[in-house]
């Protein structure tokens, strides 16, 4: 069994030695494992840095083998990160939901150019925090957690749409709301589209789509909790109000 393709490096650890287990995720193949032999040498071990993009292919002699990998660099990303503390909790973020939320071997075409897409945008602070939360919003449709923001799932009106039901996603109006409103979850404009994002605002955002992360993708997932990178990126982008 073989294929090749190009993909973002996930996560990497030691296996035995001098070996790695990588995790990627691939436009093809979705997030897929293998072994990379020699990967913790001083020649492989720095190429194998989260959110690296990487020429692949993969052997194994059977379909459901871990197999082998060989890897190539097409370019890293750490130094951005490592250079900004909020980009490397943004990285460490992305990562971190992709291993937690997808299958293996599932392919999500949409999903991987938008996680590839966001990645390059790492280091541009002024427009990295939207980009996130749109790539939110699109992990939860491709999940089959997508909210419908439309209209009022009370009133059916498209105006003054101010909440989201925690239970079915969908839009409430301030009208519809009524003495529920203490329950129901924030809804920005710009959770809408609407607007150009203010930080306020995409750190309300975070709120509700945390809650559809939370209670409902990784609920369904076993109750697992989602991973801490999220809660540490979210914590940084809003102690920089």
């Amino acid at each position: 069994m073989e294929w090749r393709d190009q993909g973002i490096l996930l996560s990497s650890r030691r296996h035995g030695e001098t070996s790695a287990i990588i995790e990627v995720f691939t436009p093809t193949q979705g997030r897929h494992a293998g072994v990379v032999r020699g990967g913790s040498s001083r020649k492989i071990a720095p190429i194998l840095q989260a959110g690296a993009q990487l020429d692949l292919t993969w052997r194994a002699r059977l379909e459901d083998h871990i197999g082998a990998f060989n890897v190539e660099p097409v370019r890293s990303r750490a130094a951005v990160a490592m250079g900004d503390r909020r980009a490397l909790a943004g990285l460490n973020a992305v990562t971190s939901l992709v291993a937690f939320c997808l299958p293996e071997r599932e392919p999500h075409l949409p999903l991987y150019q938008r996680t590839e897409a966001l990645l390059d945008l790492l280091g541009q602070s002024d427009v990295w925090p939207l980009a996130y939360l749109r790539w939110e919003l699109s992990l939860l449709e491709e999940l089959g957690y997508g909210l419908d923001l439309t209209r009022c799932a009370v009133t059916g009106k498209t105006e003054g749409l101010a909440y989201v039901s925690p239970k079915s996603g969908r839009a409430v109006s301030t009208e519809g709301a009524g003495e529920w409103a203490e329950r129901l979850l924030p809804l920005p404009d710009i959770l809408r589209g609407v607007g150009s994002g203010e930080d306020v605002q995409i750190a309300q955002a975070f709120r509700t789509t945390g809650y559809f992360l939370s209670a409902h993708l990784a609920a369904d997932l076993g109750g697992k909790p989602l991973p801490q990178a999220r809660a540490r990126f979210v914590e940084a982008f809003s102690r920089s109000l």
